[in-house]
């Protein structure tokens, strides 16, 4: 009877130390896909992921139907980023100094990013890249409107 009314105290003491260490057990989730993605540097990441392994469907689907970048080249329409992307054989990147500000239904996310790869025999930049991507919350989810260039 005295370690029942012993134990009974420390009873919710140990469940709250093991329901908190639950929580940090499992590191941070990575999104796989678009509708995983939780903010703007999972999206960047989603997406850039999608370019990498020449996902075009996803890569299409992530991109609005009024989408504008500006890259060193010039503007570029929705169908334009898209052939640009198509050409790139992209072996590797790299994403640095990501910020996010989330702005009610719109997210803008600055970063530079590192390429390894080609577009056909052109080898891509190998120098870092600052960019700068406009999401926006639709009712399909997120979809980039914009998105800068510079080197």
């Amino acid at each position: 009877m005295h370690l029942k009314n012993a134990v009974a105290p420390v009873l919710p003491c140990w469940m709250l130390v093991l329901m908190l260490s639950g929580c940090t057990f499992y590191g941070a989730h990575t999104a796989r896909s678009f509708s995983d993605a939780t903010g703007g540097e999972s999206l960047e990441r989603v997406f850039w992921k999608n370019v990498s392994a020449r996902n075009w469907t996803e890569v299409e689907g992530a991109l609005a139907s009024n989408y504008m970048g500006v890259t060193p080249a010039g503007n570029l329409d929705l169908a334009a980023t898209l052939d640009q992307y198509r050409q790139w054989q992209l072996k590797d990147y790299a994403i640095g100094d990501l910020k996010t500000e989330l702005n009610g239904n719109t997210i803008v996310v600055t970063y530079t990013i590192t390429l390894n790869g080609s577009a056909g025999s052109t080898p891509l930049p190998f120098t870092p890249q600052h960019m700068m991507s406009v999401w926006q919350e639709e009712k399909r989810g997120w979809v980039e409107i914009a998105h800068s260039v510079t080197q």
